[in-house]
């Protein structure tokens, strides 16, 4: 009886533990996100749009919903940087979108590009 209660908890744990990780895969990288975030930012303003290579947006400009918001609807202009906005990846977009999210005014860390 013991093991059969052994064998439950065990075999739960797995199944949990495998669920969490399926979850996970579907998740952008964040750092990977934030590398292209910046490179965006660097290649517009070689280009000259913008004035500083630095993103125009901070993480913490949004909060988590608001980010969400964002990039369900792929309504960059706020961004500016059309062209380089254009031409990423449904994978570099996640990875952005990651990033943003994780570190949105209302996430356990907020944080500001630097």
């Amino acid at each position: 009886m013991v093991k059969k209660i052994i064998l439950a908890w065990v075999t739960t744990a797995f199944v949990l533990g495998a669920l969490g990780m399926g979850m996970a895969a579907d998740q952008g990288n964040k750092r990977r996100g934030k590398y292209i975030y910046r490179k965006v930012y660097k290649s517009c303003h070689q280009r000259g749009e913008v004035e500083s290579p630095k993103p125009i947006m901070n993480p913490d400009s949004k909060t988590m919903k608001e980010w969400t918001l964002v990039f369900e609807k792929k309504d960059f202009k706020e961004f500016r940087c059309q062209e380089e906005w254009d031409k990423l990846s449904e994978k570099d977009l996640l990875d952005i979108y990651t990033y943003l999210h994780a570190h949105a005014f209302d996430s356990p860390t907020p944080a500001k590009c630097k």
